[in-house]
C-alpha cells in the first residue's frame, strides 16, 4: 500500500513501537490571485521533524515553489486532489472553499467566514453536517489563557490595506480628480511596497506631508500594521489619527472626524452590533475631505457592517468601487479586498504559519489540547445554529 493510501503508516525500517506519523494535507488555494500558504517550507520541515507526514498539492499560484516543499521532505500530490484524500487526513488551507453543495467528510482547517452569519453561512455549515466532517476555523483558534487568536494575518492586512489606500488616493489626484487605481499585484517584499507607495504619493497636491489619515482599531494587530505603513511612507505623525474603542465609545456614530481626513482605514474586529461609522447619507456633504475608505475588516455581507456605503468585495484587478455620494462633494472610493495580505505573500505566510505552528504541533492530541477542543466545541455550536436556521426556513439538511 502506498504512503498516499495509508499516510499514517510507519516508514520502511521503522519499528512497530514507533508512534504513527500525523498526516496533514496542504491543499491549493482556489481563490483567484491568492498566493499565500497556510504552511511554508520552513514550518513544514519543523512538522516533519516532529513526526508529521506532510502532503502538499502542487500549486503554480502559491508564492512558494513546489520544489521548496519537496526539498524539505514533503510528499507532493496533484493539484486540488484533496477530495480524494483518506478521510483520516486533516486538510489545511487558508481561504474558503469554492461554492458547492458537495458534502464535506474531512476535517478542514481554514478560514471559513461563516460563523458571524455572513452571506451563505448556513450553506457552508450544511456541507459539514451532510458529510460528517469537522471545521477548525482559523479565525477562532484561540489561546486558552489569553483568549487571543493563536495566529492572524492582521498586521500584514493593515499594512497592505494602508498601502492600497494610499495608492488609490494618489490615483484619484490624476485626470482632474477622476483617476482610478489600476490593478494591484503582489510585492517581492515590504521594502518594495513602501518604495512604490512613496513614489506614488510624491506627486499628490501639497505632497505627502499634507496627507491626513485615520485608522480605527489602531491598537490591534491590523491597525498597528496600517499605522506602520503610513509612518514608513512619510506621513507626519500628527496627520495619522489613531482611534480605538476609547474614541468610538465616547459618542455614537456616524463620526464627523472620518470625513475630515483623506484616507480612512477600518481595522476593527466586528464581534457584535455597533453604531455605524459612516453612512451614504452622512457622506453627502460638500465639505467632506474623505476620498478613500479601506475596509480591511471586510464585513461586506455582515448585517452589522459599520460601513454600509458599499455592498461588494473588490479584487486585485479592480481594487476600488465608487461610493454613491448623491452627487454632493468630491468622489470617494472604497477598497474592500478580503485577502489583502497576499500583496506581501511570502512575508505574511511565514509570519502566520510560524504563529500557527505551536498549535499544529498539538494536532495529534486535538481530542484533549484546549485550542483544538474549544475550536471544535464552537464548530458544534455553529452547526446547531445552522440546523435551526435551516429548520426555520424549511430547508432540508
Amino acid at each position: 500500500m502506498s504512503d498516499l493510501q495509508n499516510p499514517s503508516s510507519a516508514q520502511a525500517g521503522t519499528s512497530a513501537e514507533t508512534q504513527p506519523r500525523q498526516p496533514l494535507w496542504l491543499r491549493c488555494e482556489k481563490k483567484p490571485f491568492e498566493h499565500r500558504s497556510a504552511l511554508t517550507p520552513t514550518t513544514a520541515k519543523t512538522l516533519i521533524d516532529n513526526n508529521f507526514e506532510i502532503f502538499v498539492e502542487r500549486d503554480p499560484q502559491r508564492i512558494f515553489d513546489d520544489e521548496e516543499f519537496e526539498a524539505v521532505g514533503c510528499k507532493m500530490v496533484p493539484n486540488n486532489e484533496w477530495p480524494s484524500a483518506p478521510l483520516e487526513v486533516p486538510i489545511i488551507g487558508l481561504k474558503e472553499l469554492p461554492l458547492s453543495t458537495d458534502p464535506l467528510p474531512h476535517t478542514h482547517i481554514q478560514f471559513a467566514h461563516c460563523y458571524k452569519h455572513q452571506g451563505g453561512w448556513s450553506d457552508v455549515l450544511r456541507r459539514f453536517a451532510q458529510g460528517g466532517g469537522t471545521l477548525y476555523d482559523l479565525e477562532f483558534l484561540e489561546d486558552p489563557q489569553t483568549k487571543r487568536r493563536v495566529a492572524a494575518f492582521g498586521f500584514h492586512a493593515g499594512f497592505a490595506g494602508a498601502a492600497a489606500g494610499a495608492l488609490a488616493f494618489a490615483a484619484q489626484q490624476q485626470s482632474g480628480g477622476q483617476g482610478k487605481l489600476a490593478g494591484l499585484k503582489p510585492y517581492a517584499n515590504e521594502a518594495a511596497m513602501v518604495k512604490h507607495v512613496s513614489e506614488g504619493l510624491a506627486g499628490v497636491e501639497g505632497g505627502v506631508e499634507n496627507v491626513k489619515v485615520l485608522v480605527i482599531g489602531a491598537k490591534g494587530r491590523c491597525g498597528s500594521g496600517a499605522v506602520d505603513l503610513f509612518r514608513k511612507i512619510g506621513i507626519k505623525e500628527d496627520n495619522i489619527v489613531k482611534w480605538d474603542i476609547e474614541e468610538t465609545s465616547q459618542k455614537s456614530g456616524p463620526y464627523r472626524e472620518i470625513l475630515d481626513v483623506d484616507i480612512f482605514v477600518n481595522c476593527i474586529y466586528l464581534s457584535q452590533p455597533i453604531p455605524k461609522f459612516i453612512t451614504s447619507e452622512f457622506m453627502a456633504k460638500e465639505s467632506r475631505r474623505l476620498a478613500v475608505v479601506v475596509d480591511v475588516s471586510c464585513d461586506t455581507t455582515n448585517p452589522h457592517n459599520p460601513i454600509p456605503i458599499y455592498d461588494i468585495n473588490t479584487t486585485f484587478p479592480e481594487p476600488t468601487v465608487e461610493v454613491d455620494t448623491q452627487g454632493v462633494g468630491k468622489r470617494c472610493t472604497v477598497i474592500s479586498i478580503d485577502h489583502l495580505p497576499t500583496l506581501l505573500p511570502r512575508e505574511s505566510s511565514e509570519q502566520f504559519s510560524k504563529d500557527l505552528l505551536p498549535s499544529l504541533l498539538q494536532l495529534p492530541e486535538r481530542a484533549s489540547a484546549p485550542v483544538w477542543v474549544n475550536a471544535e466545541k464552537l464548530f458544534r455550536q455553529k452547526l446547531e445554529d445552522a440546523r435551526r436556521d435551516d429548520e426555520e426556513k424549511g430547508v432540508k439538511a
